[in-house]
């Protein structure tokens, strides 16, 4: 029993983690109805950005989250603004082709300047731990990660709420055409609502890189995670983002715990396996401000 509450515990905190992957690509879904490809090499690229400030200028990574997030709101708002903005104009297959040679590109780029050697963002978290009860203790960036994500949530659902471009975000994604009418300029917002999702991508990069090794090519493998997280929750809510985290960090780390670790994917996609038979649209199926 405590071996399992243990797996419980930080399957919660894995999937906290987990949802502050998935938001970015769930918030530019929910407002653009675009699958951004390239949104795991977002986070890559914030992880590798945090390890040149480290090695270069003894930033922290956390402390380098001052110069990541702005620099990857920028990235995020001048590639929706100056190249997916004209790709979603002629369809819903240029952007999608768009995003993949994004991702082909920015995995060749990190690929020459970094060379395929594994990498890690060292911190004194990486080796503190925190306990919980005398027989469960969770790891610091465990933690770190789930506060992370639950963080960006409240954030973004505060944001979207209360402040005039959020509410023209929330306009745009409800009814294009009907905000178009009401003066918001829809291509500007999607605009924002990218370097958004970019910006909270470059987060989640350096609390994933605090957690994990990762190399040039592993965006794929965390925009496979958030595709789960997503379809599980629902695209576009952010509450059914959190919701997804939660339930795939859970099936891994607790089907792994009693089948064996070998299984911890299996047990993942079974999950997500059954919310697609028993709820297509997923768990909070619905806009992005849900």
């Amino acid at each position: 029993m405590p071996e399992l509450f243990q797996s419980v515990v930080n399957g919660v905190l894995l999937g906290g983690l987990y949802a502050s992957i998935a938001i970015g690509l769930s918030i530019v879904f929910g407002v653009m109805r675009l699958v951004n490809l390239a949104h795991g090499d977002l986070l890559i690229l914030a992880g590798y950005a945090g390890l040149l400030l480290a090695t270069c200028f003894g930033i922290s990574p956390l402390a380098g989250l001052v110069v990541i997030v702005p620099l990857l709101f920028i990235a995020g708002f001048g590639l929706q603004k100056h190249l997916f903005n004209r790709t979603m104009r002629q369809g819903p297959e240029p952007p999608l082709l768009t995003a993949l040679g994004l991702s082909i590109v920015i995995q060749n780029t990190l690929l020459v300047l970094f060379t395929p050697d594994a990498r890690f963002l060292s911190t004194d978290l990486s080796v503190q731990t925190v306990r919980i009860t005398d027989s469960v203790v969770v790891s610091a960036v465990y933690l770190l990660g789930f506060l992370s994500g639950l963080g960006i949530i409240i954030l973004l659902h505060a944001f979207l709420r209360g402040t005039a471009l959020g509410i023209a975000i929330r306009a745009s994604s409800d009814d294009e055409q009907t905000a178009r009418l009401m003066g918001i300029d829809t291509y500007e917002t999607y605009a924002y609502a990218a370097g958004i999702a970019a910006a909270t991508a470059g987060v989640a990069g350096i609390v994933m890189g605090m957690t994990f090794t990762f190399y040039p090519s592993s965006g794929p493998q965390y925009l496979i995670i958030a595709f789960g997280v997503v379809v599980i929750g629902g695209m576009g809510s952010m509450l059914g983002t959190l919701t997804g985290g939660i339930l795939l960090g859970l099936a891994q780390l607790v089907g792994g715990n009693l089948l064996g670790p070998g299984y911890q994917l299996l047990c993942g996609y079974a999950v997500l396996f059954a919310v697609l038979i028993m709820r297509p649209q997923g768990i909070f199926g619905g806009k992005v401000h849900d």
